[in-house]
């Protein structure tokens, strides 16, 4: 299997290659050649299998360069730091609704699940290429990828890393976890701004070719770890297959009856990995894009109008708090070709906006719904799921939780809401969505202590280790200083 960029261009890159890369040349975003296939045959197997070897099965028909009895070993000891032996377990909540549980990985989100397989996919791609330089991964994060990705490289050999992150745009709980990471290799710097402008930040970089032979004479090649680089996508393919199959081992479907998934969704990366799991033969009826109130997507999917020029909103589910979804021109590619593609992100970066045709529209909305939950809906889900089913959800998956539950009340499809992170590291947020007031009396971390006495619910441990931990990295830039601030 051979990568290309998804505004054309004659880059075709292995898979080895397109991980060390990141991004194509013209700015353009990794995908595969061709979409393998979910054989009967794939399906027997994978039914009897554990989840690292279901990764690894999976990952194998992407990553054609890398050997399978390698990439089994790298799950294995991937996914054995989870306190969960089912690192990605469904559970039911209720008739026809179901909850994809993707936080109990070492910094209790869901980018765990890719993040701590990554490193070794990167690590062997930078031995399989011949590599000599020390690989500069950049992050920009809206909260949960910063501190699985420092969690996931720290001390890695042959790999530096710096996160940026918007200084007012993560929760209180996500700010420590990054301000404090350990590890030599790795460096976390807050900016003056929102995430699309640490996210522009790092793109600016990547495209900067004087900055990029400045830093090879340095010793240093960038890459990312953000769902822009196809070696963060794909690991995230396999639990939308292993959770179908976990129902259908639990008798809760039958074989090829379909289901849908409702993903919180910012970036469009997590619910893109499950457009590719449909692609490759999963059966799924549709994807509920569900959205907080900065709704830029609802909108999308139901006019075929992408318009960033709009009022930006900070809100308790801050993950989602992005205006440009990076990864949705993945999916125009596969939809309109990669023509198209580039115009409409030059078009984009020209104006902050642009229009697909209907027939393109139509051609995602067979597979897409799109719903937003506003903050008040948000918090109002974390007290009703609580009250009526014991669950303690936080609000990133309520902002699903309530699109879900409202296609139910449609329809008699099977829904399976992904839950992306653990309510306590929006502890504050989930107090105030039970009624409860902050006393905040043990500092940043006393949400934490409140939240379990108020619920008789554990902290997880990543989160409790927290206290007491020194601050390493503090202060924040202006936007316009993140690449001189690669050389601190």
């Amino acid at each position: 299997m051979k990568y290309i960029s998804t505004r054309g261009g004659i880059e075709t890159l292995s898979s080895a290659q397109a991980i060390k890369k990141g991004i194509a040349d013209n700015g353009g975003l990794f995908v595969p050649d061709h979409i393998p296939l979910l054989t009967d045959s794939l399906f027997d197997r994978l039914v009897k299998m554990d989840y690292a070897e279901r990764a690894a099965e999976i990952l194998s028909l992407y990553l054609t360069d890398y050997d399978k009895a390698e990439l089994l070993s790298d799950c294995r000891k991937a996914y054995k730091n989870f306190d969960t032996e089912n690192p990605a377990p469904t559970v039911k909540l209720g008739e026809n609704k179901y909850m994809l549980e993707l936080f109990h990985g070492p910094t209790c989100a869901f980018k765990d699940m890719a993040l701590q397989i990554m490193p070794r996919l990167l690590s062997r791609a930078l031995k399989m290429t011949g590599e000599k330089k020390t690989a500069y991964i950049l992050v920009a994060t809206s909260g949960d990828t910063g501190k699985a990705a420092l969690e996931g490289y720290r001390d890695v050999d042959g790999v530096r890393i710096k996160v940026f992150y918007p200084v007012d745009g993560v929760s209180d709980i996500q700010k420590l976890q990054m301000s404090t990471q350990e590890g030599s290799n790795v460096s976390v710097q807050a900016i003056e701004g929102n995430f699309d402008d640490a996210q522009n930040g790092v793109k600016r970089i990547f495209a900067d070719k004087e900055f990029s032979d400045k830093l090879r004479e340095q010793g240093y090649i960038l890459t990312s770890a953000n769902s822009i680089n196809w070696g963060r996508l794909a690991p995230q393919i396999v639990y939308y297959i292993s959770s179908y199959i976990d129902l259908y081992n639990a008798g809760e479907i039958k074989r090829g009856e379909q289901v849908c998934f409702c993903v919180p969704t910012g970036n469009f990366g997590n619910i893109f990995a499950g457009y590719l799991a449909a692609r490759m033969g999963l059966p799924v009826k549709c994807f509920i894009c569900a959205s907080n109130k900065n709704n830029i997507l609802t909108d999308f999917l139901n006019t075929g109008v992408y318009d960033r020029n709009r009022e930006f909103y900070q809100t308790s589910s801050p993950s989602m708090d992005i205006l440009i979804s990076s990864n949705l021109e993945r999916l125009l590619y596969f939809t309109a070709g990669k023509e198209k593609t580039a115009e409409y992100m030059k078009q984009l970066s020209k104006t902050g906006r642009y229009e697909i045709t209907q027939n393109e529209l139509s051609e995602i909305r067979k597979l897409f719904v799109g719903g937003f939950t506003d903050e008040d809906g948000t918090l109002a889900e974390i007290y009703s799921t609580f009250k009526d089913t014991g669950k303690l959800i936080d609000t990133h998956t309520a902002v699903a939780y309530r699109q879900a539950e409202q296609y139910v009340q449609k329809t008699s499809d099977k829904v399976i809401t992904v839950s992306t992170a653990s309510p306590y590291k929006f502890a504050a947020s989930v107090l105030t969505a039970l009624h409860k007031k902050v006393k905040g009396s043990r500092g940043v971390l006393s949400p934490l202590y409140e939240l379990a006495d108020a619920t008789d619910t554990a902290i997880p441990a990543p989160l409790a280790s927290l206290e007491g931990k020194a601050v390493r990295f503090s202060g924040a830039i202006k936007k316009e200083d993140m690449p001189d601030s690669l050389f601190d």
